[in-house]
């Protein structure tokens, strides 16, 4: 009925109207656990849309979410990493602190595709949940310590950008400025290059 299996749909419109039909929320939220890539893909990009316009929306459906979260399937992991991020913007019972552990869990594992989407997104939640930026920050600084895949390098150039934008409200500016400048010397070309435009324009 919405075609969500058809490519090159109206992403925006259905996020507009989802926002106000119940029947299309409910079929985007078996869309992002299809086994159909299309369909899946519109679904969450969909429901992306909604999480950052309407978070209240969707946030009833946290646990639904929090459940995607914990699956095996990398693809779940990461649809729930953008959607619970969202979600923190709204997060008034504070669900998001008991959840900590599991997000910040997939930092350890061996998926670059899913680590790197859990660093990237920590600086909207650190700026929607102010209270959790120190521990947010220690968990992206001991990197090295955490992640045990062996795209460890390319994965900084992720914390590198959450860092960027965290910085302004960041308390303990040197710590950052001295894991940043020791990723001069990463071999990672993108991590250097981020490195550089990061000292280059955040710690003048």
């Amino acid at each position: 009925m919405y075609d969500l299996d058809k490519k090159d749909i109206d992403i925006k419109k259905l996020a507009d109207k989802a926002m106000n039909d119940k029947v299309l929320l409910h079929e985007l939220l078996k869309g992002v656990v299809s086994k159909d890539n299309t369909t899946r893909s519109n679904s969450f990009n969909v429901l992306q849309i909604v999480s950052v316009e309407k978070p209240e929306i969707l946030y009833p459906k946290w646990d639904y979410f929090h459940k995607m979260l914990l699956s095996k399937n990398n693809y779940h992991k990461y649809i729930a990493i953008y959607i619970l991020a969202d979600l923190t913007a709204v997060d008034k019972e504070n669900k998001f602190e008991d959840i900590f552990e599991d997000y910040y869990g997939i930092l350890a594992g061996d998926k670059i595709m899913t680590a790197s989407h859990v660093a990237l997104n920590s600086s909207k939640i650190a700026l929607n949940k102010p209270e959790l930026q120190s521990k947010i920050l220690d968990r992206l600084l001991d990197i090295d310590n955490i992640h045990q895949g062996r795209q460890n390098e390319l994965l900084k150039s992720y914390v590198i950008e959450a860092l960027r934008k965290m910085y302004p409200e960041i308390n303990d500016k040197k710590r950052v400025a001295k894991f940043i400048e020791a990723q001069l010397d990463s071999s990672s070309p993108k991590t250097r290059d981020l490195a550089a435009c990061f000292l280059d324009r955040c710690t003048w």
